[in-house]
């Protein structure tokens, strides 16, 4: 079994690679050509365990990502919400990889928004706003900057010292992209002005004005994942010209900004597509640079499975990692 941290993933996988995976990944499940279980979850003593199963039929790649939320573990000088992907090998059904999952979770969840902002933002797309700087952030961001030659991203976050450390150390994090990151003071300013706009909070309230969003930008939310939470505004939902998802299964039962809409009849769950769909049928993209198009994503485990077991080929190949 070959053991992957974080920082040997690093080593064999870029985002464009996995822009790349996510894109194949839910064309397959797309097609029909995976099975997703429904996640299972228990409640322990001190958290919560999720368990999220996935198999690619044509493949026949199985693999699990167990992610758990235990509140105290950083009394313990431990990580909140631990996560492991394990990967099968197709040909014995053994275990042959276990990976570091909060960081595939991170990297996955970045790609599966590139892939969105590559097929759906304008080509011309130059200005960026990124709201939330927790976690999944610095995924999002450089999935951003991968995808489309940005100029000037925006970063905000409701907790301003929060936010503005995060800018400076994106900066130099990201210097090679020769982007201008800078903490925004004035988000509506910001909006008003942004080609795409990426929203990555736990927020139960909108975190930006839907009406300030000009025409031909393209939006993604990517924080809010249950049905209290309200990330993007009704407004821009009803408004959008393309409104994409990553599973409709998954974002109907758990994105209460996509959730919420529907209940109040601003839209249905027809007028929305998958992204799978615009990977397979690329005429469904935007046609026009006065759409505003909207990318939602809850994740799904087809992400993980697709993802890890590339990486698990790329670092067998090159020899990277620990076997046991």
């Amino acid at each position: 079994m070959l053991i992957l941290t974080a920082k040997e993933i690093e080593k064999v996988y870029s985002m464009q690679d996995a822009i790349a995976a996510d894109k194949q990944a839910l064309k397959i499940y797309t097609q029909g050509d995976s099975d997703v279980p429904l996640r299972i979850n228990f409640d322990m003593q001190k958290g919560q365990s999720l368990f999220m199963p996935a198999h690619i039929k044509g493949s026949d790649i199985v693999g699990i990502k167990i992610v758990s939320v235990f509140p105290d573990n950083p009394q313990l000088g431990k990580p909140s919400v631990p996560a492991q992907v394990l990967m099968l090998d197709p040909l014995t059904g053994e275990v042959c990889a276990m990976l570091d999952g909060t960081f595939v979770t991170q990297l996955r969840t970045g790609a599966v928004q590139g892939a969105a902002t590559d097929l759906l933002a304008r080509k011309d797309a130059k200005r960026a706003v990124l709201i939330g700087t927790g976690g999944q952030a610095i995924s999002q961001l450089e999935a951003m900057l991968t995808v489309r030659p940005l100029t000037d991203v925006a970063i905000f976050d409701i907790d301003s010292e929060k936010g503005k450390q995060f800018t400076q150390q994106m900066k130099i994090r990201f210097a090679h992209f020769s982007a201008n990151l800078y903490f925004s003071q004035h988000l509506d300013d910001d909006i008003c002005q942004a080609d795409i706009i990426t929203s990555v909070t736990t927020s139960k309230v909108v975190t930006f004005n839907g009406d300030k969003v000009k025409s031909g930008t393209h939006i993604n939310g990517v924080g809010a994942y249950t049905p209290e939470m309200h990330e993007i505004p009704a407004s821009i939902v009803k408004k959008a010209d393309i409104r994409v998802l990553d599973t409709k299964d998954g974002v109907f039962a758990e994105a209460g900004d996509i959730i919420d809409p529907i209940k109040q009849k601003l839209v249905s769950q027809s007028d929305f597509l998958e992204l799978g769909d615009l990977v397979i049928q690329p005429q469904l993209c935007r046609q026009n640079a006065k759409q505003i198009t909207l990318f939602k994503t809850v994740g799904t485990a087809v992400l993980d499975v697709y993802v890890g077991y590339d990486i698990y080929l790329k670092a067998k190949e090159r020899g990277i990692g620990i076997n046991i």
